[in-house]
């Protein structure tokens, strides 16, 4: 073989070797996240919650199976999803936590009945695997402790 043939076949190893190299990182760089966000699990209970409660559309397709079913066997008047028997006047949502390693997020869920009202509280939690859509996991009544 000669000199020539050599170096030009070193030359399109080192370019091809040069290229794949490169081409990683762009291709790890568009790869989704294998869990959402404390920012993203916000996002999600913001609207999926509202100002008043969410609506049947939400409480069909954002709550998972296990939800439902146990909110369907609720006491009469209860709606274990937002933790009351009535609709309350608005709805904040506290800070977001996240435990990757057990795959859920949470936040306090703050209920307003008004001017000078009590206001109540419970924990919601959501699924934080990015291969399902956000969905609301499961809800605790208790109220929450505060640090």
């Amino acid at each position: 073989m000669s000199r020539r043939r050599v170096r030009a076949a070193l030359v399109t190893v080192a370019c091809v070797g040069a290229l794949t190299t490169a081409a990683a990182p762009a291709t790890a760089q568009h790869q989704q996240p294998s869990q959402y966000t404390a920012k993203q699990v916000r996002h999600f209970l913001t609207h999926f919650y509202g100002n008043t409660g969410p609506t049947a559309w939400e409480r069909e397709h954002l709550v998972s199976d296990d939800l439902k079913d146990r909110a369907e066997h609720a006491p009469p008047g209860f709606d274990l999803i937002i933790c009351h028997s009535h609709r309350p006047k608005s709805i904040e949502i506290g800070p977001v936590t996240t435990a990757q390693s057990a795959g859920v997020g949470w936040a306090t869920v703050f209920l307003g009945w008004g001017p000078h009202q009590e206001i109540s509280a419970f924990t919601a939690y959501v699924d934080l695997d990015t291969s399902r859509p956000l969905k609301l996991l499961d809800v605790n009544c208790d109220i929450p402790e505060t640090p």
